[in-house]
């Protein structure tokens, strides 16, 4: 079974850049059809998809996201992490990293990060 764990800040401060990492065990973020998200709840709000990496490292981003998101991976370390640039207050939220196996139909989740934007 694949398991996800977030790190990072719990506090970041309004136009600084907002940083997670994933780390993956029990699986490889390079096995095919194996795509690696990001996903985030403000509070009071739903589930807000940020972007997404499959296994052969190509980016896609939220369009309403797309101008301050990026997502990298180091592949020796079979982790991967977000990068929000220009956070503000509105960025608050919880952040999940996730993966969905297409073979398999099944989605995984991290137990999510709480990150605040506050100075």
């Amino acid at each position: 079974q694949v398991q996800l764990q977030e790190s990072g800040p719990g506090l970041v401060k309004p136009s600084q850049t907002l940083s997670l990492t994933c780390t993956v065990s029990g699986g490889s973020i390079t096995t095919s059809y194996y795509a690696w998200s990001w996903i985030r709840q403000p509070p009071g709000k739903g589930l807000e998809w940020m972007g997404v990496m499959p296994y052969d490292g190509s980016t896609y981003y939220s369009p309403s996201l797309k101008s301050r998101t990026s997502i990298s991976r180091d592949t020796s370390k079979n982790q991967f992490s977000l990068h929000l640039s220009s956070v503000t207050p509105e960025d608050t939220a919880v952040y999940y990293c996730s993966t969905y196996i297409l073979s398999r139909k099944v989605r995984y989740w991290g137990q999510g990060t709480q990150v605040t934007v506050s100075s």
